[in-house]
Parts: C-alpha cells; structure tokens; sequence
C-alpha cells in the first residue's frame, strides 16, 4: 500500500504543467501566510467538495490551525448535520404505496442505512415507522452512498425537525445557526471543527437557499446586513483566500463592504466598516479553463480592466463565457487560477502545506473514482456521525 506522500506525488504527476505550476504558487503563499501568523480562509461551495472528501479534509484543516475560517453554503451545513456521506437503499416508492406525486423524479424512495445503535437515538427524538424501513430493506432496489440527510428517511426528515429547533435556540441567543448546530456535530464536519476552535463559519447569501429547511433557518437566524458584515470581517481578516468549486464568488470576496473593486463606494462613503482586496491572495480551484483565459488576458495586457473601464460587455469582448466571478478574480494582482479537479487539487495542497508546516493530518482526502477515494467514502459513512442532540443543548 502506497503511503500519503506517494499517492499525493502520483496526483501531483497527473497535473498539467501549467496547473502544477499555480499550485506550486498557492502552496508557497499559504505556507508564507501561516509561517507569519497570517489568515486563510476558504470559500466552498457543496456537491463536489462533500463527495470528494474536501469538506472533511477543510475540517481536518481547520482543527490543525492551517485554515482559519470558512464561507459555505446552506446544503454543506444540511449534510454536515447528517454526517456528511451516508448509504441510502433506493427502491420504487410506488411500491411501497405511495404516489407518484409526492415522490421525486422516477418515483424513488430512499432509507438511510444506519447502524442499531443510532437508530435507537433517533428513536427517542422522534416517530420513526420501522415497518417503512423494513419495507424497503425488503423490497429490490440499489445501495449507494450520497450526500447524508437530504431524501434519506428518516435521517433527511430529522435533519428537517432538527433545523427547526436550532433555529429557536439560535435566535433566542443571538447566534447564527451554524454557530448552534456546530456545538452538537461531528468535529470533523466543517461547522463541528470550526465552533471547537471558535473561528467563523458562516453560510454566505448566495449559497443560503438549499439544504430544504435548513437554508430557510439559517436564512432566519441572523439578518442578511449582519451575515454580510460578519462575512466581511472574516474577508478583511484574511491573507490568503481558498475558493473551492463555488459559483457567484464575486458577491462573497467583493461583497457590499469591499472597497478595491468598487462594490463597497457608497458604504464608505456613508461610514460604514469596510475592507479592501488590495493586497490579498485569491486562489481559486475551478475546472473551468476560461478562468484562466480570463487571468491571462488581465495579466497580458489589462484587457478586463480596460473593458470595465470602457463599460464593453466582456462575453463579447474576449469571446468567452465569462462568468461574474471572473471579473473581480482576474483584476486581483494576487490571483491564481488552479484549473483542475478539486478532488486531485485539494489533497495535493493540504498535503504540501501541512508537511511544509511540519502539521501531521490525522485525515487526507482522494478522487473518489480511485480506490483510496472509494475507501475515503466508506470511512465517512462509518465515522462522521450526525448532530448529537444531547452536545448540542449541553
């Protein structure tokens, strides 16, 4: 069996040159940061990064002290609560008797697959129809492991109930709902590890509609004024910025109190808290090559400044899609793209910087379609627990 740094090694080998490159680039100036006391912080986003363990590994990075606040979204705090991944058995729901309008599309039906011993907690928090459960552990359908909670039953309904109380807690002390949710997780979920080192993990504005019922207490447990002031601190106290497979960036990392790429003009103007840009590191992980055509073109010959000055629509200027986030990234002096798959990315990353650190990772992600992924995956499943009701109001 292959160790850690030979299965980053390989990873790292895969990369094109240009990507290997920038990651060299991001590992020196996350290093750098660390070794003078600076912030990082990471900006994600759902889907890819709970399935490829990089939520976990942000975790694991943030209890090691190397990550130092993060911006997520809705979705991520909703898996989170269920204990990141978990195995689902799906079966045609209309054979259990329901119709098909109340099932999503091709009529499936999904139960959590969960040791005894859990089953017998959530038991105690809230009816649970056993004989369902056994109707579908009966009934021909697929395993799988996806996203925990979510249309799981009954985990996705308990996380559902669940989002509800920790709304009331949240707002009867004043506290965002990742902050009360975080007291009761697993701590190696993002919001676990996060309320156990008292540093900032907050859902942002574009990313809080998700997660079913979760979004919507989130959403409801502070203002949008205060979440967006909160997020800008943690911005303003950044030296280096992670963003990780996450789309609208430019409303988190510019924001309404950002004051280099102009969003921020008018709340200075009137007195409010603001922060700049100007001298911080934006890494950026995205598949996307056009995020690098874009950079290039503001590095060659400040083709993007230049269109933006001139009021020019930049799709049309550089015949690219050019998404929003684009814009403010490629202006940055201090971006760097890394185009690549966040599942090679990620572990490449954390690996070099906790070595360079001499930080040993108690946990290191992998592409799940590899066979350390697919073990990765399993061990999820098997050890990140959902929120513990009794931590939580203890």
């Amino acid at each position: 069996m292959k160790n850690q740094k030979q299965l980053v090694d390989a990873l790292y080998d895969k990369l094109p040159q240009g990507t290997k490159k920038m990651v060299d680039r991001s590992v020196s100036e996350i290093v750098s940061a660390k070794k003078k006391n600076g912030n990082v912080v990471v900006v994600t986003g759902s889907g890819p990064n709970l399935h490829e363990g990089v939520t976990t590994l942000i975790a694991e990075l943030v209890k090691k002290e190397i990550i130092d606040g993060v911006t997520t979204s809705s979705a991520v705090v909703a898996h989170e609560m269920a204990g990141v991944l978990d195995k689902v058995k799906r079966v045609d729901g209309k054979k259990l008797g329901f119709s098909s309008d109340i099932l999503p599309r091709g009529d499936i039906f999904e139960a959590t697959l969960m040791p005894s011993r859990l089953l017998d907690q959530l038991k105690t928090e809230m009816l649970i129809d056993i004989n369902l459960i056994n109707k579908v552990l009966a009934a021909e359908g697929n395993i799988i492991i996806k996203a925990a909670g979510n249309m799981g039953y009954p985990m996705g309904l308990r996380t559902e109930m669940l989002a509800k109380e920790i709304l009331f807690v949240a707002n009867e002390r004043g506290l965002p709902f990742e902050a009360v949710a975080g007291a009761g997780a697993d701590e190696r979920t993002i919001i676990g590890a996060a309320r156990r080192r008292s540093i900032p993990c907050l859902v942002t504005v574009p990313q809080l509609i998700g997660g079913g019922m979760v979004g919507i207490a989130i959403a409801d447990t502070i203002s949008i004024a205060e979440r967006t002031a909160k997020i800008a601190q943690m911005m303003e106290s950044a030296d280096v910025i992670i963003e990780s497979a996450v789309a609208l960036t430019q409303e988190i990392h510019d924001g309404p109190f950002e004051i280099y790429t102009g969003h921020g003009i008018w709340s200075r103007w009137e007195g409010y808290p603001t922060y700049s840009l100007a001298d911080k590191v934006l890494i950026r992980i995205d598949l996307d090559p056009n995020l690098e055509r874009a950079w290039e073109l503001e590095k060659q010959s400040s083709e993007v400044q230049k269109a933006i000055d001139e009021g020019a629509p930049k799709t049309k200027a550089f015949d690219i899609p050019f998404r929003m986030e684009m814009s403010g990234f490629a202006r940055l002096e201090k971006s760097i793209p890394v185009v690549g798959d966040i599942g090679a990315i990620w572990p490449i990353i954390a690996d070099r910087v906790s070595r360079a650190l001499n930080i040993t990772l108690d946990f290191m992600s992998y592409p799940q379609q590899t066979p350390e992924g697919q073990e990765m995956r399993e061990w999820i499943v098997e050890n990140i627990q959902p929120v513990d009701k009794r931590k939580l109001y203890s």
